[in-house]
């Protein structure tokens, strides 16, 4: 399947690493002028650079914004007024005792893993539905479903992320704008290889730590390794194609079959 997405602009919000760089990396090589979000000027520029060398000859465009806040968001809109296909991929996470979490933090992780993706699609929905073609995503988790007893907070948000995904799937429907989600499972990021190291032999070379800690720690992942930013990055580029025309409301799973369920 060739995926040509010349000619359309994307936006990935928590694009300076991780699963964001990955999906923004991603995005470029199959053509399309992507905005690299973070909240600080000198990481976005740095990013840009780095990512540049990754996906030669793409358009990256510098988005330094924090999209948690309406300020930011309007700052946002004014670097990239139009916008074709956007990925709400910022989000916070953390454990915690949850007779512990206050209120604030209960808020913050509100604000930063919902609303900052309500506030977007706000804003970029109208024209897409205005042109006829657009693509919503939102970057949803494993914890949306099965509830972590040490990240209730986090895996509220990402439960309210579904709901947000298909609610807006029929504000756009009959429009030629699809929006869904995708839920990531246990994902090698920045900081997951100490984590693991912790929790399995240090000794052990990486290939088989991860798939001991897996093994142990997760064993309801029938992948039985984590997943590789870039396999996520492969489920939102065909998100974003005209292949995927007929896929909408969907909540999409890259979680290695983490979740026990026959549905998608």
């Amino acid at each position: 399947m060739h995926i040509d997405l010349t000619g359309r602009t994307a936006l990935v919000t928590g694009s300076t690493q991780g699963i964001g760089a990955a999906i923004a990396v991603a995005l470029a090589r199959a053509g399309a002028r992507v905005g690299i979000n973070g909240r600080d000027e000198r990481r976005v520029a740095d990013s840009v650079a780095s990512l540049s060398a990754e996906a030669a000859g793409a358009e990256l465009v510098p988005v330094a914004a924090d999209v948690s806040g309406d300020e930011g968001a309007a700052r946002v809109a004014e670097l990239l007024p139009e916008v074709d296909i956007l990925v709400n991929n910022l989000g916070v996470f953390g454990t915690a005792d949850p007779l512990e979490i206050s209120d604030a933090e209960w808020r913050r992780y509100f604000e930063v893993n919902v609303l900052a993706a309500v506030r977007l699609t706000r804003l970029y929905l109208p024209g897409m539905t205005e042109r006829g073609w657009g693509r919503v995503q939102n970057v949803a988790s494993d914890s949306a479903v099965a509830i972590p007893a040490e990240m209730i907070h986090y895996g509220m948000s990402k439960t309210a992320l579904l709901a947000v995904s298909r609610g807006f799937a029929k504000k756009a429907a009959g429009t030629g704008v699809t929006v869904n989600s995708v839920i990531a499972g246990p994902t090698h990021t920045g900081g997951v290889e100490d984590f693991v190291y912790e929790l399995v032999d240090r000794e052990l070379p990486w290939e088989e730590a991860q798939r001991t800690f897996m093994r142990t720690n997760r064993p309801q992942s029938l992948l039985q390794r984590l997943i590789e930013p870039a396999e996520i990055a492969h489920m939102v580029v065909y998100l974003s194609s005209e292949q995927a025309s007929a896929t909408t409301g969907g909540a999409l799973r890259v979680d290695g079959g983490y979740i026990d369920s026959i549905l998608p």
